[in-house]
């Protein structure tokens, strides 16, 4: 799965690479979990928080909630152990 995070300047300042290293850190500690981040410009949701795409689908996610949200999308979508 492609998980794509706005990196461009609104969602930079609203701490988009706050929102990576965490999301980074709870795939990492799911290694059977495919999932690849990629960085993106505009998703043209810039009102928000940091624009995260998902099969198709816009998030707007704080880096507070980052975590829990890529926790939920891998228990969603990656088989458990």
């Amino acid at each position: 799965m492609d998980i794509y995070i706005c990196v461009g300047s609104a969602c930079h300042l609203k701490g988009s690479y706050d929102v990576i290293k965490k999301f980074q850190k709870v795939i990492e500690g799911n290694p059977d979990c495919e999932i690849t981040l990629k960085s993106s410009f505009c998703l043209g949701n810039c009102s928000d928080f940091v624009s995260v795409k998902i099969n198709e689908k816009i998030y707007s996610i704080s880096p507070e909630t980052a975590e829990n949200f890529i926790k939920k999308i891998i228990k969603k979508n990656c088989r458990e152990k």
